[in-house]
């Protein structure tokens, strides 16, 4: 197919699969002439998946390259996992070792038999709140932290799940790197939506 078939199907403009081919994020075309350029499905399906890693996902044109390659490359699919969760937006750094946050995250991913890197982005990120919670003077909300982990493993397990189940390896890495990015984002819309209900359920009949 042409570039403007390819835009079609693909609902990309004409210019961003241009910028894409400068950013070397699309696989080379078959060219019959330098000026001629011959585009397959394999350009559709890439399209979509930059896109939705950049509007949902949120991810930069940098991020997007880092997460592709890591999962076109011969890595261990927990490598290519750890990619993807370091190119998500919102990263932060770790807070002080002596801080309450970072100390009560490692005791309950230790209760919890976890098996988690240092520089696992979570863990910054989780430490973060809980400080900040302190600070806010809402220290009872870390007596929730063991559910949220327990929720967190169920939600791991299924998305670890769904990616043992596609059919090869190449699958399998794309399914990682799709899950991790997008996944955040399923996730907290879920979760609003059940906030939605359980506030209607608790408090609208302790008011009525």
């Amino acid at each position: 197919m042409k570039m403007s078939e390819l835009s079609e199907r693909s609902g990309v403009s004409v210019a961003s699969i241009k910028f894409y081919q400068r950013e070397e994020l699309l696989p080379e075309p078959e060219r019959s002439s330098p000026n001629q350029a011959r585009y397959a499905a394999n350009h559709v399906d890439r399209l979509r998946l930059i896109r939705a890693l950049v509007d949902v996902g949120g991810l930069s044109v940098a991020a997007v390259r880092r997460v592709l390659a890591a999962a076109e490359a011969d890595i261990p699919l927990d490598w290519a996992m750890g990619v993807a969760q370091h190119a998500i937006p919102g990263s932060v750094e770790l807070p002080d070792q002596g801080s309450r946050g970072v100390t009560e995250i490692d005791s309950v991913s230790a209760s919890m038999g976890w098996m988690v890197s240092p520089d696992n982005p979570g863990r910054a990120m989780a430490a973060r709140v809980l400080d900040s919670y302190l600070q806010l003077d809402h220290e009872e909300l870390l007596s929730v932290l063991p559910e949220y982990c327990s929720a967190a493993e169920i939600v791991a397990r299924v998305d670890l799940g769904t990616v043992a189940l596609q059919p090869n390896r190449a699958r399998m890495s794309e399914t990682v790197v799709v899950g991790t990015v997008l996944g955040d984002s399923l996730f907290a819309g879920l979760r609003r939506m059940a906030q939605e209900d359980a506030a209607h359920r608790q408090f609208s009949r302790a008011e009525s």
